[in-house]
C-alpha cells in the first residue's frame, strides 16, 4: 500500500532537499503549497502515478518557507513565483514574495530570492503573459490597512525587484464584517496580455487595468474604460478564469456563493448567466472558491467551502460559455481550498485544508464525470497544487 501518513518523517527529518529522483515516464511531480502554522515546513514535491492515481507519501523535496499559500509557475516552467501569505501576529508579520528555480531535468527547487509586497496576506499571485511581471494580491484580513494589488517586477533570471507599483480600491461595506476594506483576493491577465483584472472581495467589483510596461516602467497599469465591473452587493468575487478561446471568463463569488459568466472582448466583461451554488442553502453553506476547466474545455469544476464541502461539475456551451451543472459531489473533508486536474485528465486531486489531507478523485475524462476516491493523503493544511509536466 502506498498510502501512508508521512507527516512524522517531516516533522522528523531534516528540511530541505529529500532526493531529486526523476519520475518514471507515467508518473508526474507536483508541487503542493500550504500553512505553516501547523506541522507543515512550506512547499512540498511530490511524485504522483497517473496509472494508480497515488501520491507517493515521501516527500521528494520539502522547502522551509512561511506560508507558501499560493503557487505560481512560468509558462516554462522553470521558475516558481510563491506569496507567503503573512501578516501580523503570525511568525513573519511581514508579507513576502518569494521565486525559485526549477532544474528542468530533476525539478529541484532553489531559492532565487525574496521580496517583500508592501501588504498583509499576500494571496495570490499571476504571471504577466509577457513574464516581466507579477500581480501580488495582497488580501489583508484586518480593515486597516485593507487589501491592495502590488506589481513586482521579474528579472529574465527570476529574481524579484522591488514593488513599483500599488493600487487600492474603495470597499463596498455591506457587510460590516467582512467588506469595511478592500480585500484583493486575485488578479490574472488577459489572455492576450494587454488587460489585467484584479477582483476585489471587499469592493464587491472587478478591477480593470490596462497593462503597459514599455510605455511606462515604473507605473504599468493604467485604469481602463470602464475601470471596473460591478458584482451583486455583498457577493465577494474571488477568482476569475478565462475560457481557452479568450471569448468567455467565470468568475466565482465566495460570499454568495455563485458563478458569473461573461463574455469578453477587449478588455470588457459582459455578464451573461449568474449560476447559484447553494440556492436556498443556509449562510454557512456559501463559500464559493476555487474554479478550473478541463484541458478540452467542455467542463468546469468550482469548490464550494463552508459547511458544504462540494465539488460542483458543470459542462459549458462553447458558444456563449453557459453552464448547466451535472454533479454534486462531495470533497470528503473540510474546507476545500484548491484543487487540480492532472495532465492526463484521468483525476482530480483536492486540497482540504481543515481537514489536513489531499483527496485524490477518480474521472472520466469523456463524461467529466468524478467518480470513486482512490486516496486520502494525510497532509497539514495544505492550500495550493500544481503539476510540473516535462517540457
Amino acid at each position: 500500500m502506498r498510502m501512508r501518513n508521512f507527516w512524522p518523517l517531516l516533522i522528523a527529518g531534516s528540511v530541505g532537499a529529500m532526493g531529486v529522483q526523476a519520475a518514471p515516464a507515467d508518473d508526474f511531480q507536483l508541487l503542493v503549497g500550504s500553512y505553516t502554522a501547523g506541522q507543515s515546513q512550506g512547499i512540498y514535491r511530490l511524485n504522483f502515478d497517473s496509472a494508480t492515481g497515488q501520491i507517493d507519501a515521501k516527500p521528494l523535496q520539502v522547502i522551509k518557507t512561511e506560508n507558501p499559500s499560493w503557487l505560481t509557475l512560468s509558462k516554462d516552467q522553470q521558475r516558481l513565483f510563491v506569496v507567503n501569505e503573512n501578516g501580523p501576529g503570525q511568525a513573519d508579520p511581514v508579507g513576502r514574495v518569494s521565486s525559485y528555480s526549477i532544474d528542468p531535468k530533476s525539478y529541484q527547487l532553489s531559492l532565487i530570492n525574496q521580496a517583500q509586497s508592501l501588504g498583509n496576506e499576500p494571496t495570490h499571485s499571476s504571471l504577466s503573459a509577457d513574464a516581466s511581471h507579477l500581480f501580488v494580491s495582497n488580501y489583508s484580513v484586518a480593515e486597516d490597512p485593507g487589501g491592495t494589488l502590488a506589481v513586482v517586477p521579474v528579472s529574465v533570471d527570476g529574481t524579484l525587484k522591488p514593488v513599483v507599483q500599488m493600487s487600492s480600491h474603495p470597499s463596498s461595506r455591506v457587510n460590516p464584517e467582512r467588506q469595511m476594506s478592500a480585500h484583493v483576493h486575485s488578479t490574472i491577465s488577459s489572455p492576450d496580455g494587454r488587460f489585467v483584472f484584479s477582483n476585489d472581495l471587499g469592493a464587491d467589483k472587478v478591477f480593470v487595468y490596462r497593462f503597459d510596461p514599455k510605455a511606462n516602467p515604473q507605473l504599468p497599469l493604467t485604469a481602463a474604460a470602464p475601470a471596473s465591473v460591478q458584482l451583486p452587493p455583498g457577493s465577494g468575487p474571488r477568482h476569475l478564469l478565462f475560457s481557452a478561446d479568450g471569448k468567455h471568463a467565470w468568475l466565482t463569488m465566495e460570499m454568495s456563493a455563485q458563478v458569473a459568466v461573461f463574455d469578453y472582448q477587449d478588455g470588457k466583461l459582459e455578464q451573461t448567466q449568474m449560476v447559484d451554488l447553494a440556492a436556498g442553502q443556509p449562510v454557512s453553506d456559501k463559500a464559493a472558491a476555487a474554479l478550473h476547466a478541463s484541458a478540452d474545455g467542455k467542463f468546469l469544476y468550482v469548490s464550494n467551502r463552508g459547511t458544504a464541502n462540494q465539488l460542483l461539475l458543470f459542462a459549458i456551451d462553447p458558444a456563449t460559455g453557459h453552464l448547466k451543472e451535472l454533479q454534486r459531489r462531495s470533497v470528503e473533508g473540510d474546507h476545500p481550498r484548491e484543487f487540480s486536474l492532472d495532465p492526463s485528465g484521468r483525476f482530480l486531486l483536492i486540497a482540504n485544508q481543515k481537514s489536513n489531507q489531499i483527496v485524490v478523485v477518480e474521472r472520466d475524462a469523456k463524461t467529466g464525470l468524478l467518480g470513486k476516491t482512490v486516496q486520502k493523503l494525510p497532509m497539514d493544511a495544505p492550500s495550493d497544487i500544481k503539476f510540473l509536466v516535462r517540457q
